[in-house]
């Protein structure tokens, strides 16, 4: 990021335009829905700005610049379309202390302008560094179409009442209310006018404020294996409440970025084999932030109900009766398994698909070997890269084949997602060369390898 996105006082103070033709025209125009005192300097002016100068809003300097024009200016324009003169017009600008952009000059300027949606008091500004001014219009005009255009006037009414809504407590209490107000009470009285908008704003915070303190709740959710368009719109809304994010190493950053600004943010990394946060200190930490009243999300990769313990969690939310969701996520065997090209499941081969971890070597070591071993049969292998070898002797040891395809793919769904494929001979060195965290996919190669597996069987 080269521009850092800001939004600048200008009530009351002085901004310089240089210029007088069309440029400084589509500039005045935005600027003139501010509180700045503008001064536009130029030999000539379009008839538009002769009249905004005769209305008395803003003033006429005919002539050229001249240094001290932009003494005390916050910000100054150099609109002239001519090069030299938006070269002399930065250059003065800059030495009586201005900031100054140089319309459709990037490299001159030091700062840009981005597209507005204006719902004032509500402004959504749109930046893209000025490389790409068409699809900044592009989403301007969707945010145009998705915005409600009475959106300002109940910021305006909401203005008046936020010294009243501090009676509130801090945190969930507060934002519930304004959630209610925005998403629910305002928009039906908007429709009525600006005086019924604050009377239902009166009366909500009313109830608001007569209301017992609501206790804390916690969404368990499923963040998915990695890419942020896999995330489920429930999950997304849930990110979007949460007051605390207690999350997973496995959770992707691009996910995280997602959560509420104001959100605390949680690291309970459990890493297979390594250090980490105990379950019980999690559970704990889930606790003690809803007892406090917080929304409270768990956010795990994949899906909480696949080997996320999920009924450890729902237990200690239940002995300190917290009330809980579930928010399901996809899972990483399905998001492996598509990138591959292949299904978990298909007719004729399996009816069944298992799902393993290597992490639990207790529960790993009991499973029933002798029947994966069998042909056809297929499993999704969570965190086995440690177990690779001892699988491979125990499936070798119940009879299956050294030719049984195994597909490891890490870092499933993201941008550094790798496949490898492998077989149950070649499977422990094929993982030796995965880094990141991996399902392998028992009896399943990659659609093009296992056209040439049966190619190879054909001619056989």
């Amino acid at each position: 990021m080269n521009h850092f996105p800001v939004f600048l006082t200008l009530d009351g103070r002085r901004v310089l335009v240089a210029g007088g033709g069309d440029a400084a025209v589509a500039k005045l125009r935005l600027l003139l829905k501010t509180t700045a005192h503008i001064t536009v300097v130029a030999e000539t002016f379009a008839p538009e700005i002769e009249d905004w100068a005769t209305q008395g809003r803003l003033k006429l300097l005919r002539r050229a610049q001249e240094p001290g024009d932009a003494l005390c200016c916050v910000i100054a324009y150099g609109a002239h379309e001519d090069a030299a003169l938006d070269a002399r017009a930065l250059r003065l600008a800059t030495a009586d202390g201005a900031l100054v952009n140089i319309v459709d000059n990037l490299a001159d300027s030091q700062f840009i302008t981005p597209a507005i949606v204006d719902r004032d008091p509500v402004v959504v500004a749109i930046g893209t560094e000025g490389t790409a001014p068409v699809l900044a219009r592009r989403i301007k005009a969707d945010l145009e179409a998705r915005l409600p255009k009475d959106l300002g006037m109940l910021a305006r009414v909401a203005k008046g009442f936020r010294g009243l809504a501090m009676k509130l407590p801090m945190g969930n209490p507060r934002r519930r209310f304004w959630g209610d107000y925005y998403e629910s009470v305002g928009p039906r009285a908007a429709a009525t006018g600006e005086d019924a908008a604050r009377t239902a704003l009166g009366n909500l915070l009313e109830t608001h404020l007569a209301a017992e303190a609501r206790p804390g709740h916690v969404d368990l959710v499923g963040a998915g294996p990695g890419d942020p368009e896999l995330l489920t719109l429930k999950a997304r809304r849930a990110l979007d409440a949460a007051d605390v994010v207690i999350h997973d190493r496995l959770v992707a950053p691009e996910i995280l970025e997602l959560a509420r600004r104001e959100a605390i943010l949680v690291d309970a990394g459990k890493e297979g084999f390594g250090p980490s946060m105990t379950q019980d200190d999690i559970n704990a930490l889930m606790v003690r932030h809803a007892q406090d009243g917080h929304h409270v999300v768990r956010l795990k990769g994949g899906d909480p109900a696949v080997f996320g313990r999920l009924d450890e969690e729902i237990a200690a939310l239940d002995a300190a009766e917290i009330a809980w969701t579930i928010v399901p996520g996809i899972t990483a065997a399905s998001a492996a398994v598509a990138s591959i090209g292949q299904s978990l499941t298909q007719r004729g081969r399996n009816a069944a698909i298992r799902l393993l971890t290597g992490h639990d070597m207790k529960g790993f070591a009991d499973h029933d070997w002798a029947a994966l071993a069998a042909p056809g049969q297929v499993a999704a292998i969570y965190m086995g890269k440690r177990a690779a070898r001892w699988m491979q002797g125990r499936l070798m040891m119940h009879g299956a084949s050294r030719a049984t395809p195994v597909t490891v793919v890490e870092n499933a769904s993201r941008p550094d997602q790798r496949v490898h494929a492998a077989t149950l001979a070649t499977l422990p060195d094929i993982v030796a060369d995965a880094t990141g965290p991996a399902v392998l996919l028992y009896g399943l190669a990659p659609r093009a390898a296992m056209a040439a597996i049966r190619n190879e069987e054909i001619a056989l």
